[in-house]
C-alpha cells in the first residue's frame, strides 16, 4: 500500500499547427485575458486541461475526484495511471517519483467505466490474465482469483463468459481483475455510470465493503456527487482543470468554499438569493424581502475574524434547511413532487425559482395534499443554515 502525492501537476494538450498560429497571433494582440475566460485556458503551448494540481493522498485513504464533464478529473486519474503524460509537476507513489515510470511498473490497478473485459475469456481467465503475464505459479494464481471472487460474491460465475453476465456482475469481474494484483493504489474511473440507479446504489455499498477488506489506497472519479459524498474520506471538487475545494463530505457540504461548490454538492442544489449583509448592534445579519435573519455565533465569529464589511451578497440556503411558516417570504407552489418521506416544492418567490424540501413524517394526508400546485405558502430559515458569498468573487465570506 502507498501514499500518492501530486505536486503542481499540469496537463497541456498541444495545439495542431493552425491553433498554434492563432494562439501566437492573439498573444501579440494582447488577447490573453480574453482567452482565459473560456472553460479551459489556451496558451501558446496548447490547451491546459489540468492546472497546478496539488494533493497529498494518505496510505489507505479513499479519495474521490468529482466535478462536471470536462473538468479534468479523468485526465488527472490517467496521469496517475501513466496513460497520459504529465506536462509539468511531480507524481510520487510512496517515496518514488513515477513521472517516467511505465504504467505496468507503477503497481497501480485501474477499473474502467466500460469494464474492458476480454469477451472470449471466462471470468476466471479474465481475472487471472495479469497474474499469468507475471508468470506466477498456477496454485498462487488460483488462490488469488478464488479469494477475490469470494470477496466480490462472483464465485458462481467463474466459468461464464462476460456476455452471460449482467452489468453489475461484469463490473464486479473488472474490480476482481484489479484486486487480484494486490496493487498499491486502486484507480476507478466512473465505474458505476453504466448501471441503473438501483444497481448503482448496491454497488456503492459493495465498494465500501471492498475497501474495508482489501485495505489499499483508492482514487475514484465520478461526476455523481451522491457517490462522492457516500464513498470518499475526502472529496476533491474540480472545475475547468482547477481544484475548487478539498475536504471531508461533511466539510464541503457544511462549508462550501465558493458558489460553484455550493451549487454542485447537495441534491436538490442550494437555493441562491440576492441579499444584504448588515451589522446591527455589533451582530451580522442578512436582509432579504421581509426577513432579517441574525447569523449564528459560529458564523459571527468567522465573519468578524475576516473583518467582513456590510455589503450586497449572494445568500445560499439548502432546500432541506428552509421551513414553511406562518410568517415569512411569500411564495407560490409551481410543482409539488412527492418523494415518499418528503415533498419537494418548486415555488416562485421574489421573482425566482426556489426549492423547499418538506418532511411528511408528521403531516396528515390532507396537509400534504394542500401543498399542491397553485398553493400559497410562506417560508423562512434560521441563521445557522445561511451561507454568505461575495457578489464579486463568489467566495464564501466565512472562508
Amino acid at each position: 500500500m502507498a501514499s500518492v502525492t501530486l505536486k503542481n501537476i499540469k496537463k497541456i494538450y498541444p495545439h495542431n499547427g493552425d491553433e498554434a498560429k492563432q494562439a501566437k497571433k492573439k498573444k501579440k494582440k494582447g488577447d490573453d485575458h480574453e482567452e482565459k475566460k473560456i472553460n479551459l485556458q489556451i496558451t501558446e503551448q496548447g490547451v491546459v486541461a489540468v492546472q497546478e494540481f496539488n494533493l497529498e493522498i494518505k496510505d489507505k485513504e479513499f479519495i474521490v475526484l468529482v466535478g462536471p464533464s470536462g473538468c479534468g478529473k479523468s485526465t488527472t486519474l490517467r496521469m496517475i495511471a501513466g496513460l497520459e503524460e504529465i506536462s509539468e509537476g511531480e507524481l510520487y507513489v510512496g517515496d518514488r517519483l513515477v513521472n517516467d515510470v511505465a504504467p505496468k511498473d507503477r503497481d497501480i490497478a485501474m477499473v474502467f467505466q466500460n469494464y474492458a473485459l476480454y469477451p472470449h475469456m471466462t471470468v476466471y481467465d479474465n481475472m487471472a490474465f495479469a497474474l499469468k503475464l507475471r508468470h506466477l505459479p498456477k496454485a498462487e494464481i488460483d488462490k488469488k482469483v478464488k479469494e477475490a471472487a469470494e470477496i466480490l460474491d462472483i464465485t458462481q460465475y467463474l466459468t461464464r463468459k462476460p456476455k452471460a453476465l449482467s452489468g453489475g456482475q461484469r463490473q464486479r469481474v473488472a474490480i476482481g481483475r484489479a484486486i487480484v494484483r494486490s496493487p498499491q493504489v486502486m484507480l476507478m474511473d466512473e465505474p458505476l455510470s453504466n448501471l441503473d440507479a438501483k444497481l448503482r446504489n448496491q454497488m456503492r455499498a459493495e465498494i465500501i465493503k471492498l475497501r474495508e477488506k482489501i485495505q489499499t489506497t483508492f482514487i475514484y472519479v465520478t461526476h455523481d456527487q451522491t457517490e462522492a459524498m457516500t464513498l470518499g474520506d475526502r472529496i476533491v471538487i474540480m472545475k475547468d482543470g482547477f481544484i475548487q475545494q478539498i475536504g471531508t463530505p461533511q466539510e464541503v457540504f457544511n462549508h462550501p468554499y465558493n458558489l460553484f461548490v455550493a451549487g454542485f454538492i447537495g441534491a436538490p442544489q442550494m437555493n441562491l438569493f440576492d441579499a444584504k449583509l448588515v451589522k446591527e448592534n455589533g451582530k451580522y445579519a442578512v436582509k432579504l424581502d421581509c426577513l432579517t435573519v441574525e447569523l449564528s455565533e459560529e458564523k459571527q465569529a468567522k465573519l468578524a475574524a475576516n473583518n467582513v464589511a456590510e455589503q450586497d451578497v449572494t445568500l445560499g440556503v439548502r432546500p432541506e434547511h428552509i421551513t414553511l411558516a406562518q410568517t415569512g417570504i411569500d411564495a407560490k407552489v409551481d410543482v409539488s413532487e412527492m418523494m415518499g418521506s418528503s415533498v419537494h416544492l418548486h415555488v416562485t418567490a421574489m421573482g425566482r425559482d426556489v426549492v423547499i424540501v418538506v418532511s411528511t413524517m408528521n403531516m396528515t394526508g390532507a396537509e400534504v395534499a394542500a401543498l399542491s400546485a397553485g398553493a400559497a405558502v410562506k417560508f423562512d430559515f434560521s441563521g445557522h443554515v445561511c451561507h454568505v458569498f461575495s457578489k464579486e468573487t463568489g467566495i464564501n465570506l466565512e472562508a
